[in-house]
């Protein structure tokens, strides 16, 4: 399930592949997706911004791919076996020496620089918790207009803060005590930035590549509460509850006995 540490990690791999370099063959499975104009064109930067990946052409437009629950980008050498079914490749992307594809994204679009600046979703992120500073004062500003809004959709709402998926939304308010049906507006600044610290601590650890984890012991079971629904909680032994929240129903795994309402 890509969320933003998947995403910092496959913008760090794809950049020294494709910037700098000429597209020397593009083909896209949507024929809405103008694949041909990309060809002779350079890619100019790979960047991260939460749970999007953007690549920046030489000639100002961007192709934005978010990858939704089971997207990934693929990189080849030239003549290597795929590890996916072709079919399922949305964007395929050929540079010298390697070939970039993008499998079953939620979304991929060829942006204009004007369409990049007005963009809907973009234009509205909140703070990365990834980027080198993280502005806390913007952080509990985003927060504190959502005040009648219980933690656990909050968490995950990327014009808040951008990189919280579902695995991590549990994770963090785990570790930090909070109860997922709280509002906002119920938490003090120090528990809302403990929350956006604890998140980036995380986040960054889990850059390795490795599978994710946030917790370490010898029993082999790298996370607390996240999928683990009716099993006892590592911590207090109460059975980890399972609740779905927001308009998607996401689900939140929670202790009722380590995060007291």
């Amino acid at each position: 399930m890509p969320e933003g540490d998947t995403i910092f990690r496959t913008a760090a791999r794809l950049r020294p592949l494709l910037a700098g370099r000429e597209i020397h063959a593009a083909r896209a499975r949507e024929p809405s997706f103008p694949a041909g104009t990309l060809v002779g064109r350079a890619i100019a930067a790979v960047e991260a911004c939460g749970k999007h990946l953007l690549m920046h052409l030489d000639d100002g437009r961007t192709v934005h791919s978010h990858l939704g629950m089971h997207g990934s980008w693929h990189w080849y050498p030239p003549g290597a076996p795929w590890q996916k079914d072709r079919r399922l490749a949305a964007l395929v992307l050929e540079v010298p020496g390697s070939i970039c594809v993008c499998f079953s994204p939620k979304v991929l679009q060829l942006l204009s620089a004007d369409q990049l600046r007005r963009h809907p979703h973009l234009t509205q992120l909140g703070p990365d918790l990834l980027a080198e500073r993280v502005d806390e004062a913007e952080v509990l500003r985003r927060f504190r207009v959502h005040d009648r809004t219980p933690i656990g959709e909050a968490v995950m709402n990327q014009s808040i803060v951008a990189g919280i998926g579902n695995v991590y939304k549990s994770e963090i308010l785990f570790l930090t005590r909070t109860n997922p049906l709280t509002t906002v507006g119920q938490l003090s600044d120090e528990r809302l930035l403990s929350i956006a610290h604890t998140a980036r601590q995380w986040l960054a650890k889990n850059l390795t590549g490795y599978p994710r984890r946030t917790r370490s012991a010898l029993d082999g079971q790298r996370l607390w509460v996240y999928g683990r629904s009716g099993k006892a909680c590592f911590v207090c032994g109460q059975r980890i509850q399972l609740q779905r929240q927001g308009d998607l129903g996401r689900t939140t795994y929670w202790c009722p006995g380590c995060q007291v309402a």
